[in-house]
């Protein structure tokens, strides 16, 4: 810290902040890192077609325990209207039964989030990877995150005449039950919260990590690839999800909203609201500190990538640290930058 007023501050929100979630309160699931192979088989016309949410289709998900391979009777139904249009593989929502689960690596879950590379080719497989990356580096700055475990998954298309078989890259979010359990918190399902009521720093940390990976697909206002949690009577704390917008991943069909001030989606711009200066500069400073984690954590995925690939990523996150390392590049992209309406 810069002064004695970083340090009263530093103090101040270390000894009221949240105790992190440990590693034993998550489900079996999601204690692994290592990649899971699973394989699933449905009819991709009837998900695709589908928008009813309350409809589910019944399903068998296989899955790699050891040696063996193990099976649950599962429903799923497609989710998000972008991919759902515009990817071959919809993403799933996957309903587990309590009776099914129990005894196996899937206890816990009663419902699970299934994210699929968009089509078939190697490329957006990387992209999978590198979507899935962003959840792992959201956990060097927040506690407050949604948890994944890597998936290697071998899907059936059983619509046609014929199947279909595909090997594809994948991940498992679990619900967001689970993330405000943790918390002894509950889902905040309304819309009608300012931006300005969430917890600040916990805000701003999000904000800050949007920024990073050049997110501007989102909205706490109204819960677009961000949910919200309420911990007691006024705290509500952002969980931020659906990173393939991100100028990180960069993917081909990313686009830029007209309404924003920048023309690619690796141009970063920061859409957090403007709060207390020192708040913000807190936050900064814990940003800073965790640099030597959130280049661990990127070199811990290296051989997921090509070498040339996995260098582009790297200098695209020390790009957002030449920002906060540097006061007038702070000043002019974040703290002048931020929104006040």
């Amino acid at each position: 810290m810069r002064d004695s007023g970083y340090i009263v501050l530093y103090l101040f929100l270390i000894f009221t902040a949240p105790v992190l979630a440990q590693r034993n309160d998550l489900t079996p699931l999601f204690q692994d890192e290592k990649p899971l192979d699973i394989q699933i088989a449905y009819s991709f016309k009837e998900i695709s077609r589908n928008t009813i949410d309350s409809v589910y289709f019944p399903s068998t998900l296989k899955y790699k325990n050891g040696a063996r391979w193990d099976s649950l009777e599962v429903e799923v139904r497609g989710r998000g209207n972008f991919r759902r249009k515009n990817c071959d593989f919809t993403p799933l929502r996957v309903k587990l039964k309590k009776s099914n689960v129990k005894g196996t690596l899937f206890q816990g879950n009663r419902a699970l989030k299934l994210v699929l590379q968009c089509q078939a080719a190697k490329h957006f497989g990387d992209l999978i990877l590198k979507e899935y990356l962003c959840y792992q580096l959201y956990e060097c700055v927040t506690p407050y995150t949604f948890n994944t475990r890597l998936l290697d998954i071998t899907i059936e298309d059983i619509g046609g005449k014929k199947s279909k078989t595909y090997q594809v890259k994948g991940f498992f979010i679990e619900d967001d039950n689970l993330v405000a359990k943790r918390f002894h918190a509950n889902v905040f399902d309304s819309v009608a919260l300012h931006p300005l009521q969430l917890q600040d720093t916990n805000s701003i940390r999000h904000d800050f990590f949007e920024y990073m990976i050049a997110n501007t697909d989102w909205s706490t206002t109204y819960q677009h690839n961000a949910k919200v949690i309420k911990a007691g009577s006024k705290k509500f704390i952002p969980v931020a999800y659906d990173f393939d917008m991100s100028g990180f991943v960069n993917a081909p069909y990313a686009t830029v909203s007209p309404d924003l001030e920048i023309t690619s989606v690796q141009e970063r711009l920061y859409r957090g609201f403007c709060r207390n200066v020192n708040v913000m500069q807190f936050v900064r400073q814990e940003f800073i500190g965790e640099k030597p984690a959130i280049l661990a954590t990127l070199d811990r995925h290296q051989s997921y990538f090509e070498p040339k690939e996995f260098t582009a990523m790297k200098k695209y996150i020390l790009k957002f640290y030449d920002v906060l390392e540097e006061d007038k590049k702070f000043q002019d992209n974040i703290l002048r930058s931020c929104r006040t309406k």
